[in-house]
């Protein structure tokens, strides 16, 4: 992402990609460490969204987008839930994430760098058992080469806009939300109620009153 963001700086267009075979320092959301071995898809892209009124849903967006491209892309793979704010999922497994960083100038976004983490054939950590899946799970033939094109293409085509996701997003959303309807421990107390086209999490509290979340690291009850 350091790349990206340097030739970001440097006039890169929109859809620059710069891929890694392996990665020593990856990240995740809020600095966690991410173990990117030989065999996942490593990527960064520079964004240049014509529309910037919600960056928060960009990563959503993009998840949307992942989880339909991966699902004709991959035979046999079971159904791909988004988790919010960045996670996609299979069941109860992660399968990618999404991190974006955003540069501003003052209130002017621009430009934005988009991580992808794609589980394919990359060995998974111990401690990451039945917490993580990858695409060699559900198709052995899955190599990374033939993904990069596509995804690249994917990405950029999900980032032109950050603006408020569209009703036909939002009901996209719904089907793929892997949080709708579960307990809450974090980032606040109560059962999660979907998204808003933001991007924000909607969390009812028990006393009634809906919090609307924009970013934060998820806790479920169970």
């Amino acid at each position: 992402m350091e790349v990206a963001h340097a030739e970001a700086g440097r006039s890169a267009p929109h859809g620059t990609a710069v891929v890694a075979v392996r990665q020593t320092a990856g990240r995740g959301t809020r600095g966690r460490l991410w173990s990117a071995e030989r065999g996942g898809l490593w990527l960064s892209l520079v964004a240049r969204p014509g529309r910037t009124e919600a960056p928060e849903a960009l990563s959503l967006r993009i998840g949307l987008a992942l989880a339909q491209l991966l699902e004709g892309l991959v035979p046999g793979l079971p159904t791909v839930g988004v988790k919010w704010p960045n996670d996609l999922m299979i069941g109860e497994r992660k399968l990618a994430g999404v991190l974006s960083e955003a540069r501003w100038a003052g209130t002017s976004l621009q430009w934005v760098v988009v991580g992808i983490g794609l589980n394919v054939s990359n060995p998974l950590p111990r401690e990451l058992a039945g917490q993580a899946t990858r695409l060699l799970d559900w198709d052995p033939s899955v190599t990374v080469d033939p993904l990069v094109a596509p995804v690249v293409a994917c990405v950029s085509e999900a980032t032109r806009d950050a603006g408020p996701l569209t009703t036909a997003e939002l009901n996209a959303f719904a089907v793929r939300d892997v949080l709708t309807g579960r307990r809450m421990r974090a980032p606040v107390i109560g059962t999660a109620d979907g998204i808003t086209p933001t991007g924000a999490l909607r969390v009812r509290s028990d006393s009634g009153p809906v919090h609307e979340i924009l970013g934060g690291v998820v806790t479920t009850a169970g």
